[in-house]
């Protein structure tokens, strides 16, 4: 039996009605349920130093732009696992954190690639930077709604945070060692746009890191490694994270070349 505020007879209003009911009723649960402020704070600040990322592009600032994405791609990476560690998920949460996604690892990345090296390539320079920005969009969207359906060891095409980190590591690293930007490095600069844009819509898998649990102990030598491998990043940071990021981006495509299939879940 219908509820009677569903409107129990006829007319061509009544879905209509039915449907307003529950919209209003769903706006109520809603503005009861409120904003969880800690992960959301983390979204915020990673959506902030992604806008600061554009920001100084514009003013061809592009060694501070690109450590900006990577700050941004450390803030996304931990506002998700507050909201589980404290049990705060929420839609808003998700859709919120969907939409910094796009402006830090789709909008940002590909407008200091083109400030920073493709507009010196005229109509093929902008293009590159769309396909790149559309891809990070198309990217975004499927993993949103696959998300429930697709094994959770893998990721499906690049994820964009690692695709602007590889973008930003290498603005970061010729910046870093005062290479001229000129015709040889445009070429570069758009291809590498290019791989990050179609890689992130492609079906290859990555491996997603889910499956470590850090609430585990771990052998004391995990630590150790952990320590050597800061050490190292701090010798030359530009460099060291450039080279991880894009070991990560091309080990989708051996992962495939093993068979390897980011395939439903079971």
């Amino acid at each position: 039996m219908m509820p009677r505020d569903s409107y129990e007879e006829g007319g061509p209003e009544t879905g209509a009605r039915a449907d307003d009911v529950q919209r209003r009723r769903s706006l109520g649960v809603l503005r009861g349920r409120g904003i969880y402020l800690l992960p959301n704070l983390f979204t915020t600040a990673a959506l902030f130093f992604g806008f600061y990322a554009i920001v100084q592009a514009m003013n061809n600032r592009f060694e501070i732009s690109a450590i900006a994405v990577f700050v941004a791609m450390v803030l996304d990476g931990l506002d998700g696992r507050v909201a589980r560690l404290t049990h705060t998920q929420s839609e808003f949460g998700v859709q919120y954190d969907s939409l910094s996604d796009m402006v830090s690892f789709g909008v940002a990345p590909a407008l200091i690639m083109y400030e920073w090296a493709l507009k010196d390539l005229g109509k093929l320079g902008w293009i590159a930077a769309f396909v790149y920005c559309a891809g990070a969009a198309l990217r975004l969207a499927r993993f949103n709604t696959n998300i429930e359906v697709i094994d959770k060891r893998y990721f499906q095409g690049l994820p964009s945070p690692m695709a602007a980190a590889m973008l930003a590591g290498l603005v970061w690293v010729f910046d870093d060692l005062g290479i001229d930007r000129e015709l040889w490095l445009s070429i570069i600069a758009w291809v590498f746009t290019m791989y990050a844009g179609v890689t992130m819509v492609s079906n290859v898998p990555f491996y997603s890191f889910k499956e470590i649990n850090l609430k585990k102990s771990v052998p004391f030598w995990v630590v150790a490694v952990f320590a050597a491998g800061l050490a190292v990043v701090s010798l030359k940071p530009s460099v060291v994270l450039f080279l991880m990021v894009f070991a990560y981006a091309v080990s989708g495509y051996v992962l495939w070349g093993l068979g390897r299939r980011a395939k439903p879940a079971a």
